[in-house]
């Protein structure tokens, strides 16, 4: 089914449930859906020929924004259907179970933004180390990078920049192509 055809579905079986439908351009619309309905909005798209092909996540000041692109591969076309999770502990329905191409990705949105996915068929850290701290997600706009940096140290047999020789030049016994 035509990702158009598909969207036209979607509006009439769940048209309360969504938000107003934007067309960024000819082959970019979004579909804002309530956290409730994600599962039922992205597999309808899924049931009528369209792909998950990623989610992302972003934490924004209201919480955490996720976005589900499902594409239409022959009509180059990607429908993303947006939801907003609140935080301090967001939670969102586990799309895994029916569609394992969610697996991964809810994973490493739950590492990194800490969102919990319900019903996870395989909820363990996918990105961060099992001694990374709980609670302690590093692309949440409040996290404190301060203990995980280290200071710039320069390498000793490193010049300062700009003093090295030039790649390709003759200092460094090669000859200039």
């Amino acid at each position: 089914m035509p990702a158009s055809a598909a969207l036209d579905s979607l509006t009439q079986a769940c048209g309360e449930k969504l938000g107003a439908v934007r067309w960024k351009n000819d082959r970019r619309v979004y579909v804002p859906v309530a956290p409730a309905h994600v599962r039922e909005a992205v597999g309808h798209l899924v049931g009528r020929g369209g792909r998950l092909a990623t989610i992302a996540g972003v934490d924004t000041r209201n919480g955490v924004e996720l976005l589900y692109f499902v594409m239409f591969p022959q009509e180059q076309r990607i429908i993303t259907v947006r939801t907003m999770v609140q935080k301090p502990l967001p939670q969102m329905a586990s799309l895994a179970g029916d569609l394992p191409a969610a697996n991964w990705a809810e994973r490493e949105i739950q590492d990194l933004l800490g969102v919990t996915f319900t019903d996870h068929p395989d909820p363990r850290r996918l990105i961060m180390a099992d001694a990374w701290p709980e609670g302690t997600y590093p692309y949440r706009r409040d996290f404190d990078m301060g203990p995980y940096l280290r200071p710039y140290e320069p390498k000793a047999d490193r010049p300062p920049a700009g003093q090295g020789p030039k790649a390709g030049s003759d200092q460094e016994g090669g000859r200039s192509v």
